[in-house]
């Protein structure tokens, strides 16, 4: 058997290298059989570099400012920057039932993150985290009057959860209906929603639902003690954070490990090529609006649940804004989005503290929550120049 002569002319074949991701077919099959490695293979592959250190010492560097200009701030009003921060540490994180406070607002700031969270993987942007949170304690707190007495406990709870995960889900499908039928920017109809969302919740609670056997303030009858979410041992916090930390971790799974996850990841950066490859563009546009509009009307009815009681105006005033900031400083990422939403439930109970033992007006707080803000804006700023 005479073996082939390889000419200059005939160079011999290289070997055929494996195939990769960008070798799958453009279409649905060639999406369906992409293996993205698992959760544990990339942790362990991950190693810390220099420019891990570098960002991690920005952040740091960044959140020191924004404490120090905060200090120089309450300086200016006669007012010890040391004390008050020991202040603010000893009466959230070092102190029980302080703690526990903050628990109690971190549940619904970490399931409005998540509604933010979910569609901006998409590349949408759900400002109305606010309306659809009102919409959802509105209906939880719809069941939770035709209930009355006759279903109470766990069952209640259940049935209450359900109808407020729907009604936040419709309230943010109208927006994305409106997106996808009428190119309407979901930033503006979410933002507008906000504003009809508190609209409903006061034309209940000054007519039909109000408590006609209540003080005269406009608010809803309560519902009974045995219908309010648990607490938490010595904390008493109640059962609201397991149910953040639970959605937190469902959808960092969502997000990672299904192919639903990845097929957003395709639609935020790209919608026209995730259509060309086949990708169900609008429907999946839709359903991280209607996870994210479910996930913040949970939020709505751990708030209802778990610390009114009842229904009344402004019952989660701006707990929605702060959930989109939270989403933002995170960087949209479920597990970093919980941290935030924990360090803004840090600042907004350390605000009463601040009033009774510094003397500070409560807004004070929000002047320390916008320069946290403008620190991480300045940190990406500098790490984009880098």
């Amino acid at each position: 058997m005479s073996t082939p002569i390889v000419t200059p002319e005939q160079p011999a074949a290289a070997p055929t290298p494996p195939p990769t991701p960008d070798d799958q077919p453009a279409g649905r099959e060639g999406f369906d059989t992409f293996e993205r490695p698992s959760m544990l293979a990339r942790a362990t592959a991950w190693r810390p570099t220099r420019r891990h250190a570098k960002g991690a010492a920005r952040i740091l560097l960044a959140y020191l400012a924004a404490l120090v200009i905060f200090g120089a701030f309450v300086s200016l009003r006669h007012v010890n920057p040391l004390s008050m921060y020991h202040t603010i540490w000893s009466s959230t994180i070092a102190n029980r039932y302080g703690f526990g406070q903050v628990l109690v607002k971190t549940a619904p700031f970490i399931l409005a993150a998540l509604a933010v969270t979910v569609p901006a993987r998409a590349g949408l942007i759900n400002i109305g985290g606010e309306g659809q949170l009102v919409i959802g304690a509105t209906a939880a707190g719809g069941v939770g009057l035709a209930l009355g007495t006759h279903v109470t406990g766990l069952p209640a709870l259940l049935l209450m959860a359900i109808a407020a995960m729907a009604a936040g889900a419709v309230w943010a499908g109208l927006a994305a209906i409106l997106k996808l039928v009428g190119n309407v920017s979901e930033a503006i109809s979410t933002l507008l929603l906000n504003y009809i969302g508190a609209d409903v919740l006061a034309y209940l609670v000054y007519g039909p639902w109000k408590d006609k056997s209540g003080n005269g303030q406009p608010a809803s009858k309560p519902i009974p003690k045995s219908d309010y979410l648990p607490t938490i041992g010595v904390l008493k916090a109640h059962a609201g954070i397991i149910i953040a930390i639970v959605a937190v971790i469902a959808v960092a799974w969502a997000m990672n490990r299904t192919k639903w996850g990845f097929a957003l990841r395709v639609v935020g950066g790209n919608p026209e090529a995730a259509r060309r490859a086949g990708l169900a563009v609008a429907g999946l546009t839709l359903s991280a609006m209607l996870v994210g509009g479910a996930l913040a009307g949970l939020g709505g009815m751990v708030q209802f649940t778990g610390l009114e009681g009842q229904l009344r105006p402004g019952l989660a005033a701006t707990y929605g804004y702060l959930g989109f900031l939270a989403s933002w400083l995170a960087r949209h990422k479920p597990f970093q989005v919980a941290l935030a939403a924990l360090l803004i439930g840090i600042i907004a109970v350390a605000g009463n503290s601040l009033e009774l033992s510094s003397h500070l007006p409560g807004g004070a707080v929000d002047v320390l929550m916008a320069l946290v803000l403008l620190a991480v804006l300045s940190k990406k700023q500098s790490a984009v120049a880098a």
